[in-house]
């Protein structure tokens, strides 16, 4: 099982820190979340709580992942980098590919980009992009990705995005994706790239997706020996909690360690020295 931190609703001058903290002391990556802005009133209902109340705070901070990731992979060696999630079809693919790339060649090959379709039609709205077929649009803009992180001349004759022939430099290492959903377009869409990530979930129910997940690769014919399932778990407290999960699949676990032990709002000391006693109390150091 790999660990990964999540910096989500953290103010910007921390995740440094943490990111440092976390290399060092063993994690394997770190979540990035994403938001460009936080609308004040939302036609859209939010709908991952029950009561359709976000869960940050206005003026809460959504640094640009990729920014960030380019300024994170320079004071750490080891430690990778996803986003939980992206949301390209929000975005203009030219844009998006050439920051994601640029990204990931700074930091030597340790980016995984996790995307989803996206919830939010207010702002797609206000980024000036469509929110009807937004699935359709993803799986396009991923091939499209894909063809203009490859070296020399691409051109790509695509129903939304057709383009000329041109080169798009520099040319990043290999950038797995993961996608996030639970409805059954998004596992499909999951099983065809390399991942898939979840929000706040049992461990019951991630154990089922993990067996779902399975069934559709092996329907695709695909192996799932390298295949990612990365997502926080609610109920998981110790160990056992954790080795469960690994055992029906479940590969990478993201985590705020620091609310176990000081909560929300843990000053950055008190954060570090969650991530140290969370992995004492897991014994992930143990031989």
């Amino acid at each position: 099982m790999k660990y990964y931190v999540s910096p989500a609703f953290v103010e910007t001058s921390e995740i440094v820190d943490i990111a440092r903290a976390a290399d060092e002391l063993g994690y394997d990556g770190l979540g990035v979340p994403d938001h460009v802005v936080n609308l004040e009133t939302l036609q859209t209902p939010y709908p991952y709580t029950r009561d359709g109340q976000r869960r940050w705070e206005p003026f809460t901070h959504w640094p640009d992942p990729w920014v960030l990731v380019g300024a994170l992979a320079q004071v750490t060696s080891r430690l990778r980098f996803v986003t939980t999630v992206y949301v390209p079809a929000m975005r203009d693919p030219y844009s998006a590919a050439k920051a994601i790339g640029t990204a990931a060649y700074l930091a030597g090959g340790r980016v995984e980009l996790g995307i989803g379709v996206g919830w939010c039609e207010d702002e797609f709205r206000l980024m000036g992009q469509r929110f009807d077929r937004r699935g359709r649009r993803t799986d396009e803009m991923l091939d499209l990705f894909r063809a203009l992180w490859q070296p020399g001349w691409t051109e790509f004759d695509g129903e939304f995005y057709p383009t000329p022939r041109l080169e798009m430099e520099p040319t990043p290492p290999h950038i797995p994706v993961y996608v996030g959903g639970l409805s059954d377009v998004a596992l499909r869409r999951a099983a065809r790239n390399d991942g898939w990530i979840g929000d706040l979930i049992t461990t019951d129910r991630a154990i089922a997706v993990a067996g779902r997940l399975r069934e559709l690769r092996a329907e695709a014919g695909l192996s799932v020996d390298d295949f990612t399932i990365l997502t926080p778990l609610t109920d998981a407290l110790v160990r056992a909690d954790y080795d469960r999960a690994e055992a029906a699949g479940v590969t990478h676990i993201l985590t705020m360690p620091w609310m176990f032990y000081t909560g929300a709002n843990a000053s950055l000391a008190e954060k570090i020295d969650g991530m140290k006693r969370f992995r004492e109390d897991l014994g992930l150091d143990r031989a």
